[in-house]
């Protein structure tokens, strides 16, 4: 029911601190369209890797992001996806996003493995080159006011 509050959560490894920008931005996005909604963002690093999975697997959408390191997403987040239950998450809505010095394939790399494990990847995701610029984190609440949309 619409009284019931959205369970949101962001989970991110942030290398620079950019992933954890555009998390934050995304973040507002959602909260703009979903006032109510329990949406925070978190650090995979700063929490127990079961928590975060509890949460994830109890959520209503989630939304996932990884800086592109030796042209993939980092190690916490495909142990993090390792804990997602493909059952009870088969068409969950997810945004994936990141950001990346020159390749950039955690995004499409994540999105296949979410894919693959039936959610419903929200568009293309966010791909932010380097330092997220004041027009890329505009781009990211955007984002996230569209995937609140969604919902």
């Amino acid at each position: 029911s619409l009284l019931l509050e959205k369970k949101i959560p962001l989970f991110y490894c942030s290398a620079y601190g950019n992933t954890g920008k555009i998390a934050a931005a995304l973040r507002d996005g959602i909260k703009e369209v979903l006032p109510q909604a329990e949406c925070e963002t978190y650090d995979v690093n700063d929490h127990d890797m079961g928590t975060l999975a509890a949460m994830l697997n109890d959520s209503d959408a989630f939304a996932v992001g990884s800086p592109t390191i030796n042209s993939d997403a980092v190690a916490p987040v495909w142990a993090l996806l390792s804990h997602v239950d493909a059952i009870n998450n088969k068409k969950k809505p997810v945004l994936v996003f990141g950001s990346y010095g020159w390749s950039g394939e955690a995004v499409p790399n994540l999105t296949a493995r979410l894919s693959g494990l039936r959610t419903k990847v929200f568009g293309e995701g966010l791909k932010v080159s380097f330092v997220p610029s004041e027009e890329d984190l505009d781009k990211a609440r955007d984002l996230g006011r569209q995937f609140a949309l969604s919902l």
